[in-house]
């Protein structure tokens, strides 16, 4: 079953995601990710949502999204993300 890590964030320093954002690519390849949803136009049609960047991942099961984010190539890079942008990260199980 695939499974998909979508994170919301607002981001407070450009300069500094940027660089997360180019370091985080050859973290995902391993892992069998692609990116469904990277920023983009967002148009809120209900509710509020707080965060202006949303992303969503695909990997082919919840132990690759898991993996990914517990490996040590993205944890050299979390701290990039965490110290730019405020936000939540979640992984959610595809349908079965």
């Amino acid at each position: 079953m695939k499974a998909y890590v979508i994170a919301v964030e607002t981001i407070h320093d450009d300069a500094m995601f940027a660089e997360y954002r180019g370091q985080v690519m050859p973290t995902l390849a391993p892992f069998g990710a692609s990116f469904v949803v990277r920023g983009g136009t967002l148009t809120v049609l209900e509710g509020d949502w707080p965060h202006q960047r949303t992303v969503i991942i695909e990997f082919p099961s919840r132990a690759a999204a898991e993996g990914w984010y517990a490996s040590p190539a993205y944890q050299a890079v979390i701290g990039l993300r965490q110290s730019s942008s405020t936000g939540s990260l979640v992984i959610v199980d595809g349908p079965a």
